[in-house]
């Protein structure tokens, strides 16, 4: 299993609940077919340039282990989810 790291800015007029479940949803794609290590939610935080109209955002940041194939259906899944607005994973062994 390869470890890996997702950073993903929430939209930051979601209430509270919606940030936790969009969390939740990410997490669960994460655990069928690997494992979470670490969750560290940042809150909200100044963007470093304008998206959407938007100044501000949600971040969390999670730590995985994973196979190969599941960045690819994670990247998918975030991408058609409207409650993420931007976010990278990054292969953390490939440094």
């Amino acid at each position: 299993m390869t470890n890996y790291e997702v950073m993903f800015v929430i939209e930051p007029a979601l209430e509270e609940a919606a940030k936790e479940a969009t969390i939740e949803k990410v997490k669960a794609v994460i655990e069928a077919d690997g494992e979470v290590a670490k969750v560290d939610v940042w809150g909200m935080r100044k963007l470093a340039y304008p998206i959407n109209k938007k100044n501000e955002g949600y971040y969390v940041v999670i730590e995985f282990k994973a196979s190969p194939e599941l960045p690819k259906e994670l990247d998918r899944r975030m991408r058609i989810s409207d409650n993420v607005i931007r976010h990278i994973i990054i292969n953390n062994d490939a440094k």
